[in-house]
């Protein structure tokens, strides 16, 4: 009896311990978490490589019209599971649901949504839909991150960690490239690098890799002869790969965008469009390529291996997948659009090496070296993660052979891709949703502050009329050391800006007798209230001025004040420097995205249409909520009886098509 006590005390002694060190708490998460990723992928993989195996490996090649009907009845499937199988909005659309859990929902990534997508993709790519593994991979580790961190009820930063540490796992199983899996994780799912979190997500990337190799074994994802760079004379022509890239990530990233919204808006029942988009697909297969069904390793293995190198037949892949891709996604299919990219960035290396070792066939390497760069070029166009894009190739290869064309095909194309298209793959369609992903918490404050809460208003300004002469103009710079005044015309409306550059020069050309408003820019750009110093910031950087005048928006040439560079520096730091605000902040982000509504604040002038009139005399658009209205320092909660006074700060919740029609009514 004693020792059974003195053991259960231990035990208890124990576990105090333990729960007590979060360095043993999260260790021990992430190794499990890691391996039981490593599991759960393994067992996804042996489901799609046997259901493609019997119906585009098997069936179709002794009846090829099962190229057309397979991705058909796939998208059907597909359809028919995810209606039955799917909660309406939870959080769980691959890769870019998980950005959005990480950044708007607390890292809270619904399991029933997850498993969903991850059979349908089973259906989707097994039957041949144009998709690959690694989005799913990434959904089952942070499904199993994500619900053991909230069945724990950890708090949101250890969450998202192990958000982090699910997908490491997932990435690096799917790609068997663990270290890749590292910094997909930390670029692209999580979005910033803390040195604790990483800690804990490479320990998952390491028991994940492990598991998956013990059970389909550790040989890399493609093998291909050994390549590097044979003369640095090569290197203009892998800057052109770099180029030529990124045109093809924009393509992909804008074709997904347009075919899904097309689907969206096509009036046909919902479970027909997953079918029709894989009919089309299976028809491309059948009278053009069957290469450009499922992942696609297959034929991107041969074709680094030197089994094609038909520049004309690489090209004509890489068109036909840029189509079928977008149609398997865009149309309700499930799946990876990693395993694309690479195919995408495989055949078009592969045809400008051929190309390029055509013509210089003294200097350039093989065709298939070229492949190895435009997968990671392309890669790091489309999801732009520079550094996940250089490891893959050569983790998924074993070829470290051709890291500095690598590095330089990579950079240019993500350059580029970004001075084209500013989103990601991932990061397009949640921005239309009003997510920003990159705006992290410093930086929605931004977004958070408007105008009218940091500019200078007129009041406090000084101005000077259109018909100031020079002498006095420059007396005023001289006296205030101002660098720019706003030009006001006789009706005390805005006339334009003069600057002391604007001075100068009239100064240089001998105009001593001209007026404030000869020498001024009448051409201005300007700021309204209500808008946010991150759209305000933009004039700043395009226009390259150093103060913007604010006008009211009912009468754009009526000033309201102005908005200097100090003003915006100003403002930011007192809002970084409250806690506070921007917690405020993220809650009303997640409010916005939960809702597909945002959160307005209207203030009412002295002229408003409301003003004297109670709320149910206005007539409000359907798909709105007056929330409160602040007024005199204090909240009045609305009622339809609540009379609306000048000075009035109504808080609104509004659908985005009907922001306007608001503003209008008020």
């Amino acid at each position: 009896m004693i020792v059974r006590q003195g053991l259960t005390r231990w035990r208890a002694q124990l576990s105090d311990r333990f729960w007590s060190s979060e360095t043993a708490v999260m260790t021990t998460l992430a190794l499990g978490i890691g391996a039981s990723t490593g599991l759960g992928i393994a067992i996804f993989r042996h489901l799609l490589d046997g259901l493609f195996n019997w119906s585009i490996g098997g069936l179709a090649r002794d009846f090829p019209i099962g190229l057309i009907l397979f991705p058909a009845l796939g998208g059907l499937l597909v359809a028919v599971w995810m209606a039955v199988a799917s909660k309406p909005g939870e959080t769980g659309l691959g890769v870019a649901g998980i950005i959005e859990a990480v950044s708007v929902h607390s890292g809270r990534v619904g399991w029933r949504g997850s498993l969903a997508r991850i059979i349908g993709a089973v259906l989707t790519v097994g039957l041949g839909g144009s998709a690959g593994p690694e989005d799913p991979s990434v959904q089952i580790g942070a499904m199993i991150g994500s619900q053991v961190g909230q069945r724990l009820h950890l708090a949101e930063a250890r969450i998202k960690t192990l958000i982090g540490c699910g997908a490491a796992a997932g990435f690096g199983a799917a790609f068997n490239a663990p270290i890749s899996g590292v910094f997909f994780a930390v670029e692209i799912v999580l979005g910033e690098f803390s040195g604790v979190s990483t800690g804990f997500i490479v320990l998952a990337a390491v028991a994940g890799a492990v598991t998956i190799q013990g059970l389909l074994g550790s040989s890399p994802a493609f093998t291909v002869p050994t390549y590097q760079l044979r003369s640095p004379l090569e290197l203009p022509l892998y800057v052109a790969l770099g180029i030529g890239a990124a045109i093809v990530s924009v393509a992909y990233i804008r074709l997904l965008d347009r075919v899904e919204d097309s689907f969206e808006a096509w009036r046909v029942p919902a479970w027909l469009k997953p079918a029709v988009g894989g009919l089309v697909v299976g028809a491309l297969a059948y009278f053009f390529r069957p290469e450009i069904l499922g992942t696609g390793y297959a034929a991107l293995g041969d074709v680094l291996r030197g089994g094609l190198n038909d520049a004309a037949m690489l090209f004509l892949l890489v068109g036909l997948k840029l189509i079928a891709t977008p149609l398997t996604i865009g149309s309700g299919g499930q799946g990876g659009l990693f395993a694309p990219s690479l195919f995408l960035g495989g055949m078009l290396g592969v045809g400008f090496g051929a190309i390029a070792q055509h013509f210089f066939p003294g200097i350039v390497a093989a065709a298939p070296a070229y492949g190895l760069v435009g997968m990671g070029a392309v890669l790091a166009g489309a999801v732009r993660a520079p550094i996940t894009a250089i490891l893959l190739p050569f983790e998924m290869t074993q070829d470290y052979q051709i890291v500095l064309p690598l590095m330089l095909s990579t950079i240019v194309s993500i350059l580029l891709a970004r001075h084209l298209e500013p989103e990601s793959v991932y990061t397009l369609k949640l921005k239309s949703r009003g997510v920003d992903p990159h705006a992290k918490k410093d930086v929605n404050l931004m977004r958070a502050i408007l105008v009218e809460e940091a500019m200078t208003p007129i009041a406090a300004l000084k101005t000077v009329s259109a018909s100031t002469p020079q002498s006095e103009l420059a007396r005023l710079f001289r006296e205030t050391t101002h660098h720019g005044f706003i030009v006001l015309d006789e009706q005390e409306m805005l006339y334009g800006v003069v600057a002391l550059s604007d001075l100068e020069r009239a100064i240089a050309e001998g105009k001593t007798q001209a007026t404030a408003g000869e020498i001024c820019t009448r051409n201005v750009v300007t700021a309204f209230p209500d808008d946010t110093l991150d759209d305000a910031l933009r004039h700043f950087g395009a226009m390259d001025v150093g103060r913007i005048p604010v006008v009211d928006r009912r009468n754009p040439r009526r000033v309201l004040g102005s908005l200097r560079r100090g003003d915006i520096v100003h403002a930011y730091s007192s809002a970084l420097a409250n806690k506070q605000q921007r917690e405020l902040h993220l809650e009303r982000l997640r409010l916005e995205s939960a809702a597909g509504v945002e959160l307005m604040t209207i203030d009412l002038g002295a002229h408003s249409a409301a003003i004297g009139k109670s709320l149910k005399e206005i007539v409000l658009p359907n798909d709105c909520v007056i929330v409160s209205i602040q007024r005199n320092g204090r909240v009045v909660v609305p009622r339809g009886n609540t009379q609306l006074f000048a000075g009035d700060h109504v808080i609104a919740l509004a659908a985005r098509d009907s922001m306007a029609a608001l503003r209008k009514a008020l």
